[in-house]
């Protein structure tokens, strides 16, 4: 498995958007988009409004696609730049507690509830 790890720090950007809009831009849609990437085993978007920044984790089952096969970045096309941090990590041991997201359905988060 291997997991990477996106962020843009909002301050660093001339695009103007800050995590409420970007939250606000992220539809149902776009996370449903997701779904069907194949090798793709869970996509976290994630926000720091005391940081003011904006990001993602994604969990591959085994490498990542090249970016043609992936759905269009909405965040770096909003942002209107690349995330100001990227890296990847290979998955060494996961832990599903009782609470685990398997069977979730694709959904935003408690910030939209």
């Amino acid at each position: 498995m291997r997991a990477d790890l996106v962020w843009w720090s909002l301050d660093d950007t001339a695009g103007g958007q800050t995590v409420d809009s970007l939250s606000e831009a992220l539809s149902d849609g776009d996370v449903r988009e997701w779904t069907e990437v194949p090798g793709l085993a869970a996509k976290f978007w994630l926000s720091d409004r005391a940081g003011n920044r904006w990001g993602a984790v994604m969990i591959w089952s085994g490498e990542r696609p090249p970016n043609a096969e992936l759905p269009p970045n909405r965040a770096a096309e909003l942002i209107g730049a690349p995330p100001t941090f990227r890296t990847a990590f290979d998955v060494e041991a996961v832990a599903c507690g009782p609470d685990a997201l398997a069977g979730a359905p694709s959904t935003r988060g408690t910030a939209h509830a």
